[in-house]
């Protein structure tokens, strides 16, 4: 108890503390967009944008200023004014010292004067480079800029988009770094390839998008002298008992040059997250680790990660590793290297990575291997992560491009001469050899084998007993030509989404088959093993409530799936966010019972059954008639042999839908495909996002939140409100019971997949006519006996329970059995 008060007085003591001098940059415009007068916001005046300073100018000829009749009494004056735009319009502010600069733009969307402006939809650029392109909100928005001024001129342009005919901004801060802010030397590339050295980062565009004080509170620009936003990091632990606070009221030691309270404030740093090793159930070895959503798969970021050692008591106590992407970064870590072999000293390490295929950045501390076993440990002070927009200054680019243009026509003229004769050369030798055989293999990748596998590939990974047949994979090749003229050359009008792996294309294959194509990123490795994970798996079974595989391409460096085509997309786009006509409960349902039996057969389907890994409101499609398949095997698994219980993997998965067990062990088993499912039953109820950092911290995460309200039995409380009225009582109480069986923290309590689908059938039941027979028991050790043989309808026996049989399309399905015995009754329908 004493220690948690004094735990708690020094958070209040360190909230109390503020850097002791405040900044003052060099360029330094405030603007109050709209508004005839000045407001103040963390005590800094934002002055009219329609004063003639001489220091900046309007140009909008056609502009409206507007103001909000209603505005809410909690939300700052700065919001309460906008200037809306229908033509293209600009800001120009002269610059007085050339350099790096924050760039902010502040949107709050309100109706007036027959304005809504959550309905306007424009672009920004800044000196001709692309900051937001159709950008649109229905809340208030910060964005952040850091871009590199080497003009006297920065002009910053709002273009509305045709659709909308108008744009606004609520407020603009163009403002100096301080110096050093992001310098060109120091920051480390950290690839599947390894580590180099990155040079001229301050010529790229950064968009913040994270700002995190890892083991302390929030921070607002009261405590920032650069008048920062920073948020806590609990929301995005992955495993909050791998973490403990630590927290210190001694301000930083800044003489050592590593850091400044500008790159910082002194809060940051006088709080961590530090390994827990009080829980016993981690071992002694373990990481902290956390999940950041950043948007979009593939793109590079900074990841900007802040230390200060406050655990240690004397130097060279404190030795760990960083890792971005499960990719080491650092090895044995020690701080006071860094800072003149002081402690308490800030510094900050600069790194720059790819984006995940989930569209997640991943940063993880833990122990080094040189560590002592008393002194264990890793921290982190603080995370930034700022996207890197692929421009350059449009001065320095427009001088560079200009050059490089000239000497690339001269060379380039030189080069096609010599290729000419290279060609005339090789030609002639050609006609006098005997040509050789040459493989018909593809080029830049490891090309598919045929069936029994190679060294070289993972197929051996994702295995079922059947094999794909004497001609193994390439029966199922497509020509190139033939995926081009179905797709009209990967016509960008017929894209229909996009992913980690690449981007997916409606077509229409020759036979007037509509499919849908997956393009991998042409010559990229990255997908490589979940392609062949994809085609080993698909190519091999087939059931109604699985998408099939029509074939693949590996011609000229391309990894490309062919799919049956879903017409109406993932169930994602129909619960929230894409304008879709909602579905109604029994709609839901009858998605959610589809959904249990494609995964039920994957887990029972073979001997070792397969465990898909990623399941998620995004992978399972539906048809035209609304019929759920699974989907998106690149990241499946065999599951365990008989005398197994799990199998033994790196962590894959969705942040928001992974099993909290499996990512403790990294033991895959099928329960974790139940974990993830048991979350998609809450988005189907709730219709919100499995993780919504925007909101509330207790609601961020859905399955913690909607557990909550179930087990206070209150669960009608969070349904979606277009649900409201049409769920009877006993369905939705079944319902909410089998997707907390889904989500219980261990694998063995968990249901199975035939569990999970019975119960949901019996929910389909009561909502249509109310129960007539019993609910099952989950299917583990401690679950009551099974219906007996009795049971199974006439025409079955009991010797077929579990097999396999093809229903004259093509389609395999499970044969009634002990399982599914009372799911063939008139009453189960």
């Amino acid at each position: 108890m004493e220690t948690k008060t004094l735990h708690f007085l020094s958070l209040i003591i360190i909230s109390l503390i503020s850097s002791s001098t405040s900044y003052s940059p060099t360029d330094n415009y405030l603007l109050n967009c709209g508004s005839a007068t000045n407001t103040s916001l963390y005590n800094r005046v934002f002055v009219s944008d329609a004063s003639r300073t001489g220091s900046f100018f309007l140009s909008a000829d056609r502009s409206i200023s507007l103001a909000d009749q209603n505005p809410s009494p909690n939300s700052p004056a700065l919001y309460h004014t906008a200037r809306v735009f229908t033509t293209p319009s600009s800001y120009k502010f002269n610059i007085k010292k050339n350099g790096t600069h924050l760039v902010r733009f502040h949107f709050s969307p309100f109706a007036a004067r027959g304005f809504n402006l959550s309905t306007a939809k424009f672009s920004v650029l800044v000196n001709g480079n692309v900051m937001l392109n159709d950008f649109s909100t229905q809340v208030v928005v910060l964005k952040e800029y850091i871009i590199k001024a080497n003009d006297k001129m920065l002009e910053i342009l709002l273009r509305p988009v045709a659709e909308s005919g108008f744009g606004f901004i609520s407020a603009i801060e163009v403002f100096s770094a301080p110096k050093d802010f992001i310098v060109d030397y120091g920051a480390k590339l950290v690839s599947a390839d390894g580590i180099e050295e990155y040079q001229n980062l301050s010529l790229h565009v950064l968009e913040t998008i994270h700002r995190i004080n890892v083991g302390g509170s929030k921070l607002t620009a009261f405590n920032d002298t650069l008048w920062r936003t920073w948020i806590p990091d609990d929301d995005f632990l992955v495993l909050k008992t791998a973490a403990k606070r630590v927290a210190t009221t001694h301000t930083p030691n800044y003489q050592s040059g590593g850091a400044s309270p500008e790159i910082a404030p002194d809060n940051v740093y006088m709080t961590a997250q530090q390994m827990n090793k009080d829980n016993a159930t981690l071992g002694a070895r373990f990481n902290i680790t956390w999940d950041f959503p950043v948007g979009s798969s593939g793109v590079r970021h900074l990841v900007r990660l802040h230390f200060c050692d406050i655990v240690s008591t004397s130097l060279n106590q404190l030795y760990f590793d960083v890792y971005v992407n499960d990719l080491s970064a650092y090895k044995d870590l020690d701080l006071s290297t860094l800072t003149f072999h002081m402690l308490s000293s800030p510094v900050y390490l600069d790194l720059i990575a790819d984006s995940d295929d989930l569209g997640t950045m991943r940063v993880s501390v833990g122990p080094s291997d040189i560590s002592t076993s008393l002194k264990i440990n890793a921290i982190l002070n603080g995370v930034e992560i700022m996207k890197m927009v692929n421009v350059l200054d449009s001065q320095t680019g427009y001088k560079k491009r200009r050059i490089w243009i000239v000497l690339g026509s001269i060379f380039g003229g030189l080069l096609v001469f010599s290729l000419v004769v290279l060609a005339v050369v090789l030609l002639c030798k050609c006609r006098k050899q005997k040509p050789k055989p040459r493989r018909a293999e593809s080029v830049g990748w490891t090309p598919l084998r045929v069936y029994g596998g190679s060294s070289h590939t993972r197929l051996s990974e994702v295995t079922v007993n059947a094999s794909p047949g004497s001609n193994g994979y390439h029966s199922l090749r497509i020509p190139i030509a033939d995926i081009q003229l179905a797709t009209n050359n990967f016509d960008e009008n017929l894209i229909i989404g996009s992913g980690g792996f690449g981007m997916v294309y409606k077509g229409v294959l020759k036979d007037n088959t509509k499919v849908a194509v997956k393009r991998g990123v042409p010559g990229s490795r990255q997908g490589l093993p979940e392609f062949q994970t994809e085609i080993a798996v698909l190519s091999r079974i087939r059931h109604r409530h699985l998408v099939s595989l029509i074939g693949y391409c590996e011609e000229q460096s391309e990894m490309i799936l062919v799919y049956e085509y879903m017409e109406r997309g993932p169930l994602k786009n129909h619960l929230y966010g894409s304008g879709y006509p909602t579905l109604s409960w029994k709609q839901r349902l009858e998605i959610c019972i589809g959904a249990a039996r494609g995964l039920h057969y994957l887990h029972t389907g073979s001997t070792q059954g397969i465990i898909h890994r990623d399941i998620k409101s995004t992978n399972i499609l539906l048809d035209q008639n609304y019929v759920a398949k699974v989907a998106d095997f690149g990241l499946s698994r065999s599951g365990p042999c008989l005398n197994e219980t799990h199998v033994s993997t790196g962590v894959k998965g969705s942040f928001g839908y992974l099993d909290p067990e499996y990512f403790r062990r990294q033991q895959l088993t099928d329960k974790s495909d139940v974990y993830s499912f048991g979350v998609v039953l809450f988005e189907v109820l709730c219709a919100r996002p499995a993780v919504d950092p925007l909101l509330a911290r207790e609601q961020v995460n859905l399955a913690e939140w909607a557990m909550q309200w179930q087990k206070k039995g209150i669960l009608e409380k969070i349904v979606d409100p277009h649900l409201v009225g049409q769920i009877k009582r006993s369905s939705l109480k079944k319902y909410g019971e089998t997707a907390e069986k889904c989500l219980a923290d261990y694998g063995v309590d968990r249901p199975t997949m035939g569990d999970v689908l019975w119960n949901l059938e019996y929910v389909l039941q009561l909502q249509e006519s109310g129960p007539s027979r019993e609910p099952r028991v989950n299917g583990n050790a401690n679950a009551q006996e099974l219906p007996s043989p009795s049971m199974v309808p006439q025409g079955s026996s009991s010797d077929d329970a579990g097999a396999e049989k093809d229903d004259g399309n093509g389609v395999s399905d499970i044969t009634t059995s002990k399982v599914f015995s009372q799911l063939m009754t008139n009453e189960g329908r």
